[in-house]
């Protein structure tokens, strides 16, 4: 399952209305860890976790990276409540990920 895109546009308003967590992936299209995570986040948005799963690419929406002080990618943050919860950065494997909901 594809994970779908967020930007500047609807970031907000996604995050604050979603039922579940939402596990958000800061990534762009040229970064090698980035490439290696996404078959992970696709994993866990396909999987009957309970958690919604986006991406930002932070290439085109530089000022949600900058908004949630993203530095390195991926970045990858959690959100409880249309609240920022957890962050990470660095590929992780989908234990670490879903960690960052609980």
């Amino acid at each position: 399952m594809p994970v779908p895109n967020l930007d500047q546009n609807n970031f907000q308003t996604v995050i604050e209305n979603a039922k579940n967590p939402v596990i958000v992936d800061f990534y762009a299209d040229w970064c090698g860890p980035c490439k290696m995570i996404a078959p992970v986040m696709e994993q866990i948005a396909s999987s009957d976790a309970g958690v919604d799963v986006y991406r930002v690419d932070v290439d085109v929406n530089p000022n949600l990276a900058m908004q949630f002080g993203v530095m390195s990618i991926p970045t990858i943050v959690s959100f409880k409540n249309g609240q920022l919860y957890k962050k990470t950065v660095g590929a992780q494997g989908m234990a670490n990920i879903l960690q960052l909901i609980q």
